[in-house]
């Protein structure tokens, strides 16, 4: 039995090159033969980070000038005053105690969640379930505020959370394979140079090892890192 379909290993005689500029990797990203639904555009990077160090592990969140091409589901935890506001803006549900009291027993249908800073003794009780599927609040990921209804709007239209892995890598969607070529260049360049501003003081050498720009269903289309702002 074949390890891929034969739409994915058509398309992987197409990445012929060892590498190409991300011009090039966007628009044969759009030519390789996909399924019918509009892909994820995903963009893997390879840090030189060790990511046992907690000094050096790198996270936070941008809005990508193009979108995502998707809303997503917000909670906010809130002062009593912010939740009208807060739902105004988008937030699928907000509150204090309440809310809280709600995820701890098992209501989990959400995307992100977000925080007013007087809250966060309250959410610290949620570490244990929001921390393992990476949505629990915090300063650095950019999801705790005293803007609230701002932090709600922002990552209900689409702004970005990214996070390195175990083994230093950062896997981030940048739109559709619907988005014309320019907006998935745009998107992709932004996130790189949010990351190169974000990096570690101690990390040490070459901070970009690798860049991998591929679809949902697509093979991966390894990217010139000269071509993309990487500082190098």
């Amino acid at each position: 039995m074949p390890e891929h379909g034969k739409r994915y290993c058509q398309a992987r005689k197409e990445v012929s090159k060892p590498a190409y500029t991300l011009q090039d990797a966007v628009e044969l990203l759009k030519r390789l033969p996909g399924p019918k639904f509009d892909q994820s555009v995903e963009v893997h990077l390879k840090l030189g980070i060790d990511p046992k160090q907690s000094d050096q592990n790198v996270r936070g969140s941008v809005a990508l000038p193009a979108g995502l091409g998707q809303t997503r589901s917000v909670v906010a935890f809130c002062p009593p005053e912010m939740v009208d506001e807060a739902k105004q803006a988008g937030a699928v549900e907000a509150g204090a105690e309440d809310l809280v009291a709600k995820i701890e027993g098992g209501w989990m249908d959400f995307d992100v969640a977000v925080a007013h800073p007087e809250l966060m003794p309250k959410v610290a009780k949620l570490g244990r379930l929001l921390g393992p599927q990476g949505k629990m609040p915090t300063p650095k990921a950019g999801t705790v505020g005293p803007e609230v209804p701002k932090l709600v709007a922002d990552f209900t239209a689409g702004k970005l959370e990214y996070r390195n892995d175990s083994g230093g890598n950062i896997h981030a969607i940048v739109g559709k394979v619907s988005f014309a070529p320019a907006a998935i260049v745009e998107n992709v360049r932004a996130l790189v140079e949010h990351i190169r501003r974000a990096r570690p003081a101690s990390a040490k050498g070459q901070f970009f090892r690798k860049a991998v720009l591929s679809a949902s269903m697509m093979p991966g289309i390894n990217l010139d890192l000269k071509t993309l702002p990487t500082g190098a």
